[in-house]
């Protein structure tokens, strides 16, 4: 099944604004669970389950020019069946 993205957003932002806004995300998912994304294009709003999945991935990407790309991602996931309803962890929709 192909990936559907629901929001992307990228942006230089300084390292306070960054803190800023993983601080608002992770208010909304101690409170409600329920995140809104938007931007100028764009907008959704997403309910993140009680248990979920987390990974974080700190990568160092080398180039012929002898300089490093470093990025950190962090991310949350969890399953949903085919009517958007939340799934357990681990599950998996049977046809």
């Amino acid at each position: 099944m192909p990936d559907d993205t629901l929001y992307e957003f990228d942006r230089d932002m300084s390292r306070a604004d960054v803190a800023t806004y993983l601080r608002t995300v992770a208010d909304e998912l101690d409170s409600s669970g329920e995140l809104d994304f938007s931007s100028d294009e764009q907008s959704t709003t997403i309910r993140v389950p009680d248990h979920v999945e987390f990974e974080v991935e700190l990568e160092r990407e080398s180039n012929d020019r002898g300089s490093s790309e470093i990025s950190l991602e962090l991310e949350i996931e969890w399953y949903e069946t085919r009517d958007g309803s939340i799934a357990g962890p681990g599950s998996l929709d049977a046809e």
